[in-house]
């Protein structure tokens, strides 16, 4: 058996840690009263607050956002807001509505119908992204 020497002292976790810890946590609150005590006395104040009726002309969304936002350009907001969230739904519960067997006429609707809602939703993005 080898015996720990003096050199091989180790520092102890529970007293020594936890007073470190106890330091750092108490600068780190003391750091953030005085950034919002200083906060208070010198706001920021940028620009006027924000309205969130009220949407500035320059925003612009994502690019895979964009032909829900043109829709609302052509369509009232309403209706606008709703059609998208039907379609989902319409998409979902598809499979459960059209139970009978396929054909190539009912197959022939489905491709027209789904390349004229993707034609659609790039053109509305590409119109988005132009304007």
């Amino acid at each position: 058996m080898t015996e720990i020497s003096e050199e091989e002292k180790t520092i102890p976790f529970y007293p020594d840690h936890i007073k470190t810890e106890a330091v750092v946590a108490i600068v780190i609150i003391i750091l953030a009263f005085a950034i919002g005590v200083f906060s208070m006395y010198y706001p920021v104040g940028i620009d006027e607050p924000a309205d969130p009726m009220s949407t500035p002309s320059h925003t612009k969304p994502e690019w895979y956002f964009l032909f829900l936002y043109e829709i609302l350009k052509y369509i009232p907001k309403t209706i606008g807001s709703i059609i998208p969230f039907m379609g989902l739904l319409l998409l979902i519960i598809w499979p459960f509505i059209d139970r009978k067997a396929d054909s190539k006429k009912a197959r022939r609707n489905r491709i027209v119908l789904a390349f004229v809602v993707m034609t659609a939703i790039i053109a509305l993005t590409l119109i988005g992204g132009l304007s």
